[in-house]
């Protein structure tokens, strides 16, 4: 059994080649081999987002706090509560993150496939986020 401290990883800003506005990975984990798995707490701002990404093996949010948007490519987008579960096919271009007046916690987790857990593609546009 391992334990890891809150407060043994430092947190992290979110870099703004993945997101747009204020983001915070706090306990980012990743499993020992032979496992893939890999993951954080992610808290975003009120109007903070990823960018369109996919992930190889696909991803589980469990969100954790506040209220939040998701939205697959080409589909309508949709509200998100705490105690829901969402899943991403693998492959599947989605984006996550806080509506415009309420923040948004979640653990995302993800497995590496070659070393790779997400394809990070171009920023969501104004008009696709504040769009339904």
């Amino acid at each position: 059994m391992t334990i890891t401290r809150i407060g043994s990883e430092p947190t992290q800003v979110g870099p703004a080649e993945y997101f747009t506005g204020h983001v915070i990975l706090n306990m980012p984990f990743q499993g020992d081999s032979p496992s893939n798995l890999v993951g954080a707490t992610v808290s975003f701002d009120p109007g903070a987002r990823t960018h369109w990404h996919t992930h190889p093996v696909g991803q589980t949010l469990l969100v954790i706090a506040g209220m939040g948007w998701i939205q697959s490519w080409g589909g309508t987008k949709q509200t998100v509560n705490p105690g829901d579960i969402v899943e991403f096919a693998p492959g599947e271009k989605h984006w996550h993150g806080a509506t415009v007046n309420t923040s948004m916690s979640h653990i995302a987790v993800q497995d590496a496939q070659d070393g790779n857990t997400a394809t990070w593609l171009e920023p969501v546009t104004e008009e696709q986020y504040l769009g339904s």
